[in-house]
């Protein structure tokens, strides 16, 4: 499917997850340029937290009504597409076991088929493929995070990498135990911060030994983690330079102008 698709392609609705909303906005706006340069109407409805958190810390009544609000705002789309194999695992395969016996549970389990992250979507269903690249990286050394949720609930490994390459001509340099977790877990980092921090530790380190100076990832979260480690740990005169740590929707779109995950605005000071 090329950039020229004409306007008959499928109506996506957006989920943008909370940390892209309220921490890092951009992945929306690269996101929403790929999928309509796939070819894609994109809309993006009214939306909630998918429940992902009031889930893992076991409050199932309140991750329903989470969960329900998200399939009556969606419902209506072809397609539900995330920047995030987290939020769109969970909503994918945990939604229907949480309407297990419900009267719902029908409606739940059929709009869960249409939802996708947003690799797996442009590759396994729309098999996308870019007219002209939105950026060349060739030159530059990136290695790959694997997210927990993305890589062992919805298959998501190869995709990403034949992106990269599609879109930007980037041939992935893998680190060391790149399937690994971070660390990161949601509250596994707040409830258990020393086990949390010597996983993230372990993760920064494979990603200095790589050589790499770009680290990419499917989920901000993760992404937050590692960079708010490589830029604690940052120690020019050993050698630990600060790597950029950036989504893949941001390189897949070429939208590369805002300061990397974790550095600071040039003019204001502030973190991205």
């Amino acid at each position: 499917m090329s950039n020229n698709q004409s306007s008959q392609g499928p109506h996506v609705g957006l989920f943008i997850t909370c940390p892209v909303d309220l921490i890092r906005p951009s992945i929306g706006f690269a996101t929403v340029k790929l999928l309509e340069q796939a070819g894609c109407t994109v809309s993006v409805p009214e939306q909630s937290c998918c429940g992902q958190v009031a889930f893992n810390n076991g409050l199932p009544d309140e991750t329903r009504a989470l969960a329900w609000n998200i399939v009556q705002s969606f419902k209506d789309f072809d397609y539900v597409v995330a920047p995030s194999g987290s939020c769109g695992g969970m909503i994918r395969e945990h939604y229907p076991e949480l309407f297990a016996g419900d009267p719902r549970s029908a409606e739940v389990e059929s709009f869960c088929r249409k939802v996708f992250e947003l690799t797996s979507f442009l590759t396994d269903v729309l098999d996308y493929t870019p007219d002209t690249p939105n950026i060349d990286l060739s030159s530059q050394k990136v290695t790959y995070h694997d997210s927990c949720a993305g890589l062992r609930e919805l298959g998501i490994k190869q995709q990403p990498r034949r992106l990269l390459k599609q879109c930007s001509g980037v041939e992935v340099t893998e680190m060391a135990d790149t399937d690994v977790c971070c660390g990161f877990g949601g509250t596994f980092c707040v409830k258990y911060s020393d086990v949390s921090n010597r996983m993230v530790g372990d993760k920064t380190r494979n990603i200095q030994q790589s050589g790499a100076s770009m680290v990419l990832g499917g989920d901000l979260s993760c992404l937050l983690n590692i960079a708010g480690k490589l830029q604690r740990d940052a120690d020019p005169a050993s050698g630990n330079s600060v790597v950029q740590v950036r989504h893949i929707a941001e390189v897949l779109a070429g939208d590369l102008a805002a300061p990397a995950i974790g550095e600071a605005a040039a003019d204001s000071g502030k973190t991205s």
